[in-house]
């Protein structure tokens, strides 16, 4: 089953998908977006999904460190009724709680990126690769 993980945001949306047999995550691109203009990125989201031939959506969900829900909540639901509706395909959801804090750590000590210009260029892909990769591995206990 191959899943396109996404990290929303009010700009962008980043972009990850999982190997074919769902054990990993790797980027893919970061969509720009323009909620003013109703322009919410699904013509390239419709080339991902026929490019890797994709079985579902991971998108993350904002959450507030005490665990409520905010405005950030509720654009990231938003944005999954309309892949629901644009493709018929299961949207899945994960806690991503910290996941860009930790993209930044991992951009800066990981890959060596420490100018914070170029570390915005591929932040919401790490972001997006994040959540996927812990759903997928979080799913992949339940299993056991």
């Amino acid at each position: 089953m191959r899943l396109l993980g996404l990290d929303v945001g009010s700009k962008t949306v980043g972009v990850a998908v999982s190997d074919p047999l769902g054990i990993t995550a790797q980027e893919v691109e970061t969509i720009p977006i323009d909620e003013t203009k109703m322009n919410f990125g699904m013509k390239q989201i419709r080339k991902l999904v026929r490019k890797f031939e994709i079985d579902g959506f991971v998108l993350g969900l904002p959450k507030k460190m005490d665990g409520s829900s905010g405005d950030s909540v509720q654009r990231s639901k938003d944005y999954g009724e309309r892949l629901k509706e644009k493709f018929s395909l299961p949207v899945y959801y994960e806690d991503e709680r910290l996941t860009t804090k930790v993209a930044d750590r991992v951009l800066v000590q990981e890959a060596g990126i420490h100018d914070r210009i170029e570390r915005k260029k591929v932040i919401d892909q790490m972001a997006a690769v994040l959540i996927l990769q812990n759903y997928l591995e979080r799913t992949r206990k339940d299993k056991k």
